[in-house]
């Protein structure tokens, strides 16, 4: 299965663009933003947990990453309410469940396979948070291919200028917008190594979750191995839909 898989193409998700898939668990649904690969995949979604349902346990080869949006997500652990931020490293297991329902965001085989441990912020705790040359920013991971940031914009604050290296965005609260085009609350942005954009923030300011390479040979690293990057241009391009087989 290919969904946005094409890394030379653009890549966008809106909202009102959304595609719910079943998974092969009742109960559990999923947006593709990407996929290069079945059920076994290199894949970034939106997965929906309905309340009382939950995944048997199962292991990550490639690692997992989440952020839990909305409601409270489980594991054998402990629950994470919205807010939480989890890294699961390659040949983690786990069984995930959630009581009352949550949304998540996920992305599966895109870590280095020399990442071996656990972790666990909570994006809601004022300490995580810090101010960053004129950004408020709460810092979740970095090595030497990639940084995962929060970044909180007062309204009408530009994006940070970023490194010419790509970079994904996903809108968590509030909206962005370049020139007349809106970016609202769970869309998906993701752009290529030189491209320069003009986002800010709407009204309302907005929080947005911002991963971006550390370096151009990480990107070239990434492309052989599973394509972890795409790349795109803002202007011009339509409002955007994954593409499902």
């Amino acid at each position: 299965m290919l969904v946005n898989a094409d890394f030379s193409l653009p890549a966008l998700v809106t909202p009102d663009a959304y595609q719910w898939i079943p998974s092969p668990q009742a109960g559990v649904e999923r947006v593709m933003l990407d996929r290069v690969g079945g059920e076994v995949a290199r894949a970034t979604s939106i997965v929906r947990y309905a309340p009382q349902s939950d995944f048997p346990r199962h292991q990550h080869p490639g690692g997992e990453e989440i952020l839990v949006l909305s409601g409270t997500f489980s594991d054998e652990a402990n629950d994470y309410p919205a807010g939480w931020y989890l890294r699961n490293p390659p040949g983690s297991n786990h069984s995930p469940s959630s009581v009352d329902g949550a949304v998540i965001f996920v992305k599966l085989w895109q870590m280095q396979p020399a990442e071996s441990s656990a972790l666990r912020i909570d994006t809601n705790d004022s300490a995580n948070w810090s101010d960053a040359q004129g950004y408020v920013v709460c810092k979740l991971y970095a090595d030497d291919l990639e940084s995962v940031s929060l970044v909180r914009l007062q309204p009408g604050q530009a994006m940070p200028a970023q490194p010419a290296t790509p970079a994904e965005l996903l809108v968590l609260r509030g909206a962005l917008q370049e020139d007349h085009r809106q970016f609202p609350h769970g869309s998906w942005l993701r752009f290529p190594a030189g491209h320069r954009v003009g986002l800010v923030s709407g009204n309302d300011g907005a929080t947005v979750y911002v991963k971006t390479a550390q370096r151009h040979d990480g990107l070239n690293r990434t492309h052989r191995h599973r394509g972890r990057w795409a790349g795109w241009p803002l202007r011009g391009l339509p409002a955007g839909t994954a593409r499902h087989p």
